[in-house]
């Protein structure tokens, strides 16, 4: 039994939403004031349906239903009384097209707006749109004028009036506060927004950049507001222009009195701890003019500046001195020159004796072509052949054949074998440094005639003629058992 109701239920819901969707209009209209808007509604596929009667009812808030427009096939349209009377009317007068422009609109015309059909036999068929209006707020900011304190107070404004929807609004800052916004619903139906920035400011503040941002659905992006803060304080005062260099007769020295203030400074003093400013002394503004340095400027100067807010001191003590310092530009300029023309000359110093040096130094190595041609070298026949030529004097040769035709070759050799002077009758050692003579043994040289004398020929030194003609190329071939020098080397 439970089941059959539950399978009513759902046909007759079923039913009702094919009945519903037969009035077609469209589900939300967007307006602004004073403009016009159009609410559609059209009956779709009637068929076997009688529609018997349309009307419009307006729906402010829930619960609460007004005929704004009714059309009748036989009695034609109507417009009951209301807050729209003179501002809705049909734009095609037909049960099929029911549609209605609404004139002039106004903030108080956002609800809901339902088309209604009477038709017969299944009864009301209705759709409902829902009418959004909008507003554009009226956007602003501007800063707050405030002294310098320890207290937190409201620094910048940001409002937006009178939107729809409520606008958004947030802060961009470098500052040390924070803010707060609040919301007003107004009698139209807009919305007011208003916002605070708070901070304890300080006279470093003042100038400081500050940006409001309102973002709202009417508007494509949001709207920025760059400020700056303003934050005014008593002067903050200085004195500048004493460089110590107070000498006597000097005639252009001068002081400046600097004051960081908001409002601006009206007013500058001048005094001295005694009170009076020497005669030499000349006040300009904020300027202390001396047109001439003796023992009178050798004392503390004062400088006080005014505003609305209060004012500011600041001194400063002067000494004269006898005669004038040297710029330390100037100075650190002529040291720095110096230093650098010293190391220039020190580098070309440097230079010159080291090329001295190198020079010095190829003349004692005899850099260069040799100054003497050696002679070519020369052979000899024999070994005993050395025997024959001056003492002192060696000789070389050199091989140029090898000692047999199985023999390998070989290089050359230049060493030389010493000379002795084996003629020499007034030595007392022989020649050979008091060894036996390899000829003791048997009392002859070997190969020759045990009845040959033992004694050798004289020693017959040649001279330099003989010399020069032994240059001449030796024999072709040397024997195996002979000995060679080369040529002696003149130099």
């Amino acid at each position: 039994m439970g089941s059959s109701w539950l399978i009513l239920g759902v046909i007759l819901l079923s039913s009702q939403v094919v009945r519903s969707q037969r009035v077609r209009v469209l589900p939300e209209v967007e307006a602004y004031p004073n403009e016009s808007v159009n609410l559609r509604c059209e009956f779709t596929n009637p068929g076997s349906t009688k529609l018997t009667q349309v009307s419009w009812i307006f729906e402010a808030t829930e619960g609460h239903r007004e005929n704004i427009a009714v059309f009748h096939p036989t009695y034609g349209e109507s417009f009951p009384k209301s807050a729209f009377k003179g501002r809705v009317q049909f734009t095609q007068a037909s049960l099929e097209y029911p549609s209605i422009r609404i004139d002039s609109v106004r903030m108080s015309d956002a609800g809901r707006y339902t088309c209604e059909y009477a038709t017969y036999p299944s009864g009301n068929e209705q759709g409902t749109t829902t009418l959004i209006m909008l507003a554009k707020p009226k956007n602003s900011a501007t800063p707050v004028v405030v002294q310098a304190g320890s207290a937190k107070v409201v620094v910048a404004r940001c409002e937006a009036l009178q939107g729809k929807p409520a606008a958004t609004v947030t802060w961009v800052t470098g500052a040390m506060g924070e803010y707060n916004s609040t919301s007003q619903a107004e009698s139209d139906g807009t919305v007011t927004v208003k916002s605070e920035y708070r901070m304890a400011p300080a006279s470093t503040d003042n100038g400081r950049d500050i940006t409001c941002m309102i973002s709202q659905r009417t508007q494509d992006r949001p709207q920025t507001f760059p400020m700056k803060l303003v934050v005014q304080y008593p002067p903050t005062v200085r004195i500048e222009g004493y460089d110590n260099n107070w000498y006597m007769g000097r005639t252009d020295a001068s002081l400046t009195c600097h004051a960081d203030a908001n409002p601006k400074v009206v007013d500058f003093t001048w005094t001295t701890l005694s009170g009076n400013l020497p005669a030499t002394a000349k006040v300009d503004q904020n300027r202390l003019l001396v047109q001439k340095v003796d023992e009178s400027v050798n004392t503390t100067f004062i400088c006080e500046a005014k505003n609305s807010l209060g004012s500011g001191k600041s001194q400063l003590t002067a000494a004269v001195i006898a005669k004038g310092k040297q710029p330390q530009g100037a100075l650190t300029g002529g040291v720095v020159g110096g230093i650098i023309g010293a190391v220039v000359i020190l580098c070309l110093i440097g230079a010159g004796v080291a090329m001295y040096r190198k020079w010095l130094q190829s003349a004692e190595n005899g850099d260069g072509p040799p100054k003497h041609k050696p002679p070519p070298p020369v052979k000899t026949g024999s070994s005993t052949e050395m025997l024959h030529k001056p003492k002192d004097q060696t000789m070389t040769v050199t091989e140029t054949q090898p000692l047999s035709n199985y023999a390998p070759s070989y290089y050359e050799t230049t060493a030389a074998e010493p000379v002795t002077d084996l003629d020499d009758e007034n030595l007392s050692s022989p020649a050979n440094g008091g060894a036996p003579s390899a000829w003791e043994g048997s009392g002859h040289p070997p190969g020759m005639d045990e009845t040959a004398s033992d004694a050798l020929p004289p020693y017959e030194p040649s001279n330099h003629d003989n010399v020069e003609a032994n240059h001449e190329p030796a024999a072709a071939n040397i024997a195996r058992g002979e000995s060679f020098v080369s040529a002696p080397m003149l130099v």
